[in-house]
């Protein structure tokens, strides 16, 4: 595909997004482009699909797998399941907004300590995981981001 080509596109979609409040209302949080927003909505259908927000965590594939067995029980890594797509894009966002958002937020000091405890990919992981289910709140809510109460809202 040309250069051209990617442009036009781009063009399309960005003018598409506009004219969509639901898509505008996503893209106030931090990190959450066009292409995210779009793809969020289109994976989810609607916001009535699910009845509590944290269900979108574990439907994306963000939440650890269980082991459990007899006396063991432990958690795994996280169980992959649901769009994969929709998951690295959320997980791009997340890492955006670790790395180049400086807008301070609720949700980005939280991120920034979990990345002090564990490491840049698992609070990146964590966040994507979050902002999916905040995302689903402000959706469901329709209500824009509210950088005070981010990290609160789960």
């Amino acid at each position: 595909m040309t250069r051209s080509k990617c442009a036009a596109l781009d063009s399309r979609l960005i003018a598409a997004v506009r004219g969509n409040a639901t898509h505008r209302m996503l893209m106030t949080m931090p990190g959450i482009g066009p292409i995210t927003a779009v793809a969020y909505v289109a994976a989810l259908e609607r916001p009535d699909t699910f009845k509590r927000s944290r269900a979108v965590g574990a439907w994306l594939g963000f939440t650890p797998r269980r082991f459990q067995s007899g006396e063991i029980d432990y958690d795994g890594h996280i169980s992959r399941r649901g769009d994969g797509q929709l998951r690295a894009l959320l997980y791009e966002a997340a890492a955006v907004l670790l790395t180049r958002v400086r807008m301070e937020s609720g949700l980005r000091r939280w991120g920034l300590m979990l990345r002090k405890r564990l490491g840049f990919k698992r609070a990146a992981t964590a966040l994507a995981r979050k902002m999916a289910v905040i995302l689903h709140a402000m959706w469901k809510s329709d209500t824009p981001f509210n950088p005070t109460l981010g990290a609160a809202t789960s």
